[in-house]
């Protein structure tokens, strides 16, 4: 059976109006890489993927070679044996980088509506992609450190120093600029010390915890996230972090069950969609990069006429 395409026009017109919430995952990050090549520390010309980034960890941790790597798992052992401060100053390392912007993130940037812009990616490179085409920004991210309890770094545009706040008194005008949320945390490449990363399983268990006690999401992103079209670009079913936010954003939230959402995923397996289609969410199967580049000729030619 032949696949269906994406709903380029309804998809264009969300985020032209400002109605749909790109939702980025590791893979969003991912787009551009030459076929076969690989990343190893020191190569800039592109972030690690999932795999790499915890192979680097476990080389050098020194992790079991009889053990899986995992991401979570390679960096809780590389905490146990080297210590949390070691572990956050190998991942600034390799994401304190200019590292090349994809396609996606120069699309979602050259939109002219205000977007809420979620990721749970540390890196910045839509920040950047946002400073290339000029367009104003806030950035919202939440912070790991949890003896100063459910905390929010607030960097508004134009500001030297972020302000620290909690979720429920975020006060965010959505509809003047684009606000860029990081769900699990950043680096921060002015001041390493204000660094957080959700990527140890202590972490993962820190943040559900976090999410069940309390509405981690900050109240001004509510009516948004119940009323605006969510688009997943870079996720899997094995991105198990986003389906514990998106049950609790069930939970929290009341979403209205007329409002379609979308995902795009390269060869996606029947049970990742029947996880994806239970959320309401329609997935099509796509390269990212093949996504972006028909978006940008649906956009070409709409402007044309």
């Amino acid at each position: 059976m032949q696949e269906l395409d994406p709903p380029y026009k309804l998809i264009l017109k969300g985020l032209n109006e400002g109605k749909v919430i790109p939702f980025l995952g590791a893979g969003a990050s991912l787009g551009g890489r030459q076929p076969g090549a690989t990343w190893k520390k020191g190569v800039k010309n592109f972030l690690p993927t999932a795999g790499e980034l915890a192979g680097h960890l476990a080389d050098t941790s020194e992790f079991p070679s009889d053990e899986a790597r995992d991401l979570t798992k390679v960096a809780q052992y590389y905490s146990v044996v080297g210590g949390r401060r070691a572990l956050n100053e190998e991942l600034h390392i390799i994401f304190n980088c200019d590292y090349q912007t994809t396609s996606l993130h120069t699309f979602l940037a050259s939109i002219s509506a205000p977007l809420l812009i979620v990721t749970t990616n540390y890196d910045d490179l839509i920040e950047r992609a946002l400073d290339v085409k000029n367009r104003p920004y806030d950035v919202v991210i939440h912070t790991t450190d949890v003896s100063s309890g459910d905390l929010l770094l607030w960097w508004p545009y134009g500001a030297s120093e972020p302000s620290e706040v909690k979720p429920n008194k975020l006060d965010i005008s959505l509809g003047e600029r684009t606000v860029v949320y990081k769900m699990h945390g950043a680096v921060d490449r002015k001041k390493p010390a204000r660094d957080s990363y959700v990527i140890s399983e202590d972490d993962y268990i820190e943040f559900l915890a976090r999410m069940i006690k309390s509405k981690v999401v900050p109240a001004i992103f509510a009516q948004p996230f119940q009323t605006r079209h969510f688009l997943f670009l870079g996720y899997g079913l094995g991105d198990w972090n986003l389906r514990v936010v998106l049950n609790r954003i069930e939970k929290d939230l009341r979403r209205r069950k007329d409002i379609k959402s979308w995902s795009i995923q390269y060869k996606s397996r029947r049970l990742e969609r029947r996880f994806w289609q239970d959320r309401d969410v329609e997935v099509y199967d796509l390269l990212l990069d093949d996504f972006v580049r028909t978006l940008e000729t649906r956009r070409a030619e709409q402007e044309a006429l």
